[in-house]
């Protein structure tokens, strides 16, 4: 994971890493310390490892932040700051940018690849066609430019749309002190993913220059980001870099 700072700083953006095996995993503050006391032991690790990540990240941007309080399941940043939470098998990422008040902002991290009968889950038919038939071995590092996608790249590509857009609209940002989305809720083979209301069909997905994808809400084209899949090990992360300018794709979901 580690591997991908230069890829994020390059984007300018943090990148924050943390596991459930760092010893003596404390609440930075008493809200911390309340939200993690309810939580079953597992959850607890993963929910403190989540805001050591966090910290990390906006650390790797200038900017320092003390406990990261939740409303409901989303995470609350002091103001000028925010980031974005994932985790996966054990270890927790974040990504948070210094810049760019209302900019969007949303990773997803999966280390355990998804089974293509999965693909009903994430995709509707008009997307179906980015699905790689191949049978050839998954290898870290850049996807090839031009093939064609697995269901985990277009899961975690679409997760970590889902958190960039659910905090942002026309001429808005997130709420004061208010991140996009935190790490929780349930996703497909019982993983948590956090989500306000819909599904990750009510996106759809398509290819942009140099292995990118965009993607965008259904019923709000206009409303759209660039992400990056990176491929980790046999997993994935995905990251968004940043609105994306192009209509391209408007015409084709009317």
């Amino acid at each position: 994971m580690s591997a991908l700072r230069p890829l994020l700083t390059a984007a300018g953006l943090g990148l924050g890493i943390a596991t459930v095996r760092e010893p003596g995993p404390r609440p930075a503050g008493p809200a911390e310390a309340a939200a993690a006391a309810s939580m079953p032991a597992r959850r607890r690790l993963e929910f403190l490892a989540g805001r050591r990540a966090a910290r990390r990240a906006l650390r790797a941007v200038g900017l320092d932040c003390g406990e990261i309080p939740r409303s409901g399941r989303l995470p609350v940043f002091p103001p000028g700051r925010a980031a974005s939470i994932s985790h996966s098998a054990g270890i927790a990422v974040a990504v948070a940018r210094a810049a760019g008040p209302g900019l969007p902002l949303g990773c997803d991290l999966e280390l355990r690849p998804l089974p293509r009968a999965a693909a009903r889950l994430v995709l509707r038919e008009d997307e179906e066609e980015l699905l790689d038939d191949r049978e050839e071995p998954f290898r870290a590092g850049a996807r090839p430019t031009g093939s064609g996608w697995t269901v985990t790249e277009l899961f975690s590509a679409k997760e970590a749309a889902w958190k960039a857009l659910a905090g942002t609209g026309p001429g808005t940002g997130p709420g004061p002190g208010l991140a996009c989305l935190d790490e929780a809720g349930e996703g497909p083979r019982g993983r948590r993913h956090a989500r306000p209301m819909g599904s990750l069909r009510d996106l759809r997905v398509g290819p942009a220059e140099d292995g990118m994808c965009v993607v965008r809400l259904r019923a709000d084209p206009a409303r759209a980001v660039r992400v990056r899949v990176v491929r980790v090990g046999t997993g994935v992360f995905g990251y968004v870099l940043g609105p994306s300018a192009t209509l391209d794709m408007s015409a084709a979901l009317g």
